[in-house]
Order: structure tokens, then sequence, then C-alpha cells
């Protein structure tokens, strides 16, 4: 569907929702693209997309907390994650200059 928005193909969308979920070491979808043949705008969303995910709240969940997000981050480095672009993510965390908010939901039944 967004591959028929003009604009779109200018810019780097296309690449961020179709590789997002490509892993560093090549074991993710929908490709299996290895390092730096994932475009670079899709291996940064990654970090940021698995972060947010790991520290909001959820329907289903709690939020796991911004220690563990920064832990499983740490982890996933050069396997699930852009090694250079995981750790000046995880610096800016540690030095403040990322502001994050954890917001709390109602759950609903």
């Amino acid at each position: 569907m967004l591959k028929h928005v003009p604009s779109f193909k200018k810019n780097s969308i296309l690449d961020i929702v179709l590789h997002h979920h490509e892993r560093y070491d090549g074991e993710g979808y929908p490709h299996g693209l290895i390092g730096k043949n994932i475009p670079l705008v899709a291996r940064i969303i990654a970090v940021a997309d698995s972060f947010d995910a790991m520290v909001s709240n959820r329907i289903y969940r709690e939020s796991q907390g911004i220690d563990f997000a920064v832990n499983e981050l740490s982890k996933g480095i050069y396997t699930q994650f852009d090694p250079e672009i995981t750790r000046v993510f995880l610096t800016l965390i540690e030095e403040n200059k990322i502001s994050i908010q954890v917001k709390n939901k109602k759950k609903v039944h």
C-alpha cells in the first residue's frame, strides 16, 4: 500500500518499513540481509523501535523498564542490532541526552 505514495519512493520510508526487522547477523526478515547491506535508516529504526517496545506499556504487559531495555540492546549488538548505532543510542541514554517517558495506560480487558 505504501509503495504507491510517490514521496515515499524518494525518501527512505519504504526502506524503513520493509527492512526494520532485518537483523545485523542476517537472521531477520524479510530478506535476511546482513550488516551494512541493511539500509541505514532501517538499522536506526530497528534499535529505536525495539527500545520503545520494551519501555512502553502494552495492553498485555507493563513496561519492562529502561534498565531491562538497555541490557537487551547491549546483548543484541552484532546479532540483532548494528553495533555502531546501538552504542551511540546507549551512550545518548547514559548521558541523559534522550528524554524517556513511560506513560501509564489503563489496561483494557
